[in-house]
């Protein structure tokens, strides 16, 4: 089924005679009659009755006529959408996001590439990481901010890491120390978030690892509600650090050392499609996101092994 039968058949329709439709479409009465004849023959049933005095649609013509209708609406729409893009270097960019790096990472990024690209239309998914991935394999996502996975359906480049540490309310009995043994934790209500997620198994492991049973757990279903039962003084928890940054930066939250328990360190890659196609806006939003470490509190730049070996070097 070609688009040109689809228009033949709307505009015969629509006019009621060959040469009237011929006419709009700048066609010959041949040309616009085969049209029409192979359509049908595609479909199986007649569109029209031929008569003296034009075309009469038929009852199977009138079913097709709505949809055929829409699927030039939708080309006609696609058409002036990129006759926009051409003209203002507008587009739509589709981002996806776990749920940490969505609520305290994207808010930023989206709004310096509206300043670079402010025609551009902004979606966000939100997901697991596994479920990013998959909308990225799919193409339903342009770039997806995951932890890091192993994936051959998607290209991955790192961004930066982060830490899952421990943070409780300033006038918390840690908070007095600013380090603890992590048996202490036995004394503590620990608020954990979101079974689903990468953190509640890291903090539950650490908890297993180090054999430790705190006083109570507190569970909750997102990072921000447990972030706030730890600022109300509720519990402790074990959060990443781009989520507490503000809260510690300000006061409200105080990041606490737990010594014998092994640090919880996550990296953070930009997951792509095997065969993207690279728009203005996908490259301004790339070149955003490796910039990540600059402007985001709480990221870990992740260095070049020459450079960490420097580092290291006495």
């Amino acid at each position: 089924m070609q688009l040109a039968q689809i228009e033949a058949f709307v505009e015969v329709a629509r006019a009621g005679t060959m040469r009237r439709a011929g006419e709009v479409l700048h066609l010959g009465q041949p040309a616009l009659s085969a049209r029409i004849r192979g359509l049908e023959e595609e479909i199986g049933q007649p569109l029209f009755e031929r008569r003296k005095r034009g075309m009469a649609i038929t009852a199977a013509g009138r079913a097709f006529l709505s949809y055929a209708e829409r699927v030039l609406g939708t080309v006609d729409e696609g058409l002036a959408h990129l006759r926009a893009v051409g003209r203002d270097g507008s587009g739509d960019v589709v981002l996806g996001a776990a749920p940490a790096v969505s609520a305290y990472v994207l808010p930023e990024v989206m709004v310096r590439l509206r300043r670079t690209h402010p025609g551009v239309r902004i979606q966000v998914r939100t997901g697991h990481s596994e479920e990013v991935v998959s909308l990225v394999a799919a193409g339903e996502v342009g770039v997806g901010l995951v932890r890091e996975l192993r994936d051959r359906r998607v290209r991955t480049q790192p961004i930066y890491e982060e830490d899952l540490v421990l943070v409780v309310r300033r006038d918390h009995p840690f908070a007095y120390d600013g380090r603890i043994e992590a048996d202490r934790l036995r004394e503590a209500t620990v608020v954990l978030f979101d079974r689903a997620s990468s953190e509640y198994v890291a903090t539950a492991g650490l908890l297993r690892e180090a054999g430790l049973v705190p006083a109570g757990l507190i569970e909750v279903d997102n990072i921000e509600t447990a972030k706030r039962m730890a600022q109300r003084g509720l519990g402790v928890a074990f959060l990443p650090t781009t989520a507490v940054a503000d809260a510690v930066a300000e006061g409200s939250l105080v990041r606490i050392e737990v010594v014998g328990m092994a640090r919880q360190r996550r990296r953070i890659v930009a997951a792509e499609p095997l065969d993207a196609v690279v728009t203005p806006e996908l490259g301004g939003l790339r070149e955003l996101i490796r910039q990540i470490p600059a402007f985001i509190p709480g990221t870990i730049a992740i260095r070049s092994a020459p450079e960490a070996r420097r580092r290291r070097a006495p």
